[in-house]
């Protein structure tokens, strides 16, 4: 596996547009080179079910050698002339966590919890790895959240704790954007989470097979490359093996389900003094072995609304 900048991760599948294509299409990145799966030897065009297929080592190498041997037909394109998307379009669930970090929770003011906070976000947040997020008119506090996402590879329904990393098929960046004062109104915080574009994610989705180990990955986030957040998934209260076999104590996760796994200590509200986002600014999200994205902030009055 290796980076390039730490942006990609060679063998990461993404969806991406191309000259004006309306339609997203799937593909590897290898050599800072798109790789189309629709046209390589076997491989289906879909980042789901491509992650599927190479979410173990073994498949991880015939998914290489589907879209880079001598029987593929791929032909790939530079990466910098394409239009990357967020690599899941429609999950039937995101599920976020709360506090899941200890230093995070102490900047808060609580306790570490004694089981997952979870809350939700929808198709509607869900944005590439590159595209702007939008200020609404509604809030005037909209703070960042950098996290690792785990998509789920296979129905998970009462698993072990030992066994749920096996239901996993990759892992992504993704920031948990927020609306502080919309998400204090009440005690739920769906209302200051889950606005359109608060769910940029990306730059693909790194196949399981290329991760050892989930809790031993550096996360940092930076606004106008000013480091804000800096620590290793080793600091989860709650591991992603954990997250998984609790959830699925109550809910059957299927494939395409988005778990966002908690955000480290360095938001901005907890800043002094507080620095939440404004138009112009740019946010990037870190986590190596995985890519970085980075999106554009925007004020919603500036973005050209369709017709």
């Amino acid at each position: 596996m290796s980076t390039a900048s730490g942006e990609f991760v060679d063998f990461t599948l993404v969806s991406f547009q191309h000259r004006g294509q309306e339609e997203f299409a799937a593909g590897m990145i290898h050599d800072r080179m798109v790789w189309p799966l629709a046209d390589a030897h076997g491989v289906p065009d879909n980042v789901l079910q491509a992650c599927l297929l190479a979410a173990t080592p073994d498949g991880v190498d015939r998914l290489r050698s589907g879209v880079l041997g001598p029987e593929s037909r791929s032909r790939p394109t530079p990466l910098d002339e394409v239009r990357l998307g967020s690599p899941l379009s429609s999950p039937e669930k995101i599920i976020c966590l709360g506090l899941n970090y200890v230093d995070h929770a102490t900047e808060t003011g609580f306790e570490a919890p004694p089981a997952p906070i979870i809350f939700s976000k929808f198709r509607n947040s869900l944005v590439g790895p590159h595209d702007p997020v939008v200020l609404p008119r509604s809030s005037h506090e909209v703070d960042f959240e950098g996290e690792l996402a785990v998509v789920i590879g296979r129905a998970a329904k009462y698993v072990d704790e030992a066994d749920a990393l096996a239901y996993v098929a990759g892992y992504a960046v993704t920031n948990d954007v927020t609306a502080r004062d919309l998400q204090v109104r009440t005690s739920q915080w769906t209302a200051g989470k889950a606005l359109d574009t608060f769910a940029p994610m990306g730059p693909g989705l790194v196949p399981a097979g290329l991760v050892p180990d989930p809790q031993d990955l550096m996360i940092e986030t930076r606004v106008n490359s000013e480091t804000m957040q800096y620590d290793s998934t080793k600091a989860m209260i709650f591991s992603v093996a954990h997250t998984i076999a609790d959830l699925s104590t109550m809910m059957t996760l299927v494939p395409g389900d988005v778990i966002a796994t908690g955000t480290p200590a360095g938001v901005g509200f907890k800043q002094d003094p507080p620095r939440f986002l404004t138009a112009g600014d740019v946010v990037e999200v870190s986590i190596r072995g995985i890519g970085t994205i980075r999106n554009p902030v925007v004020a919603e009055d500036d973005v050209r609304q369709p017709r």
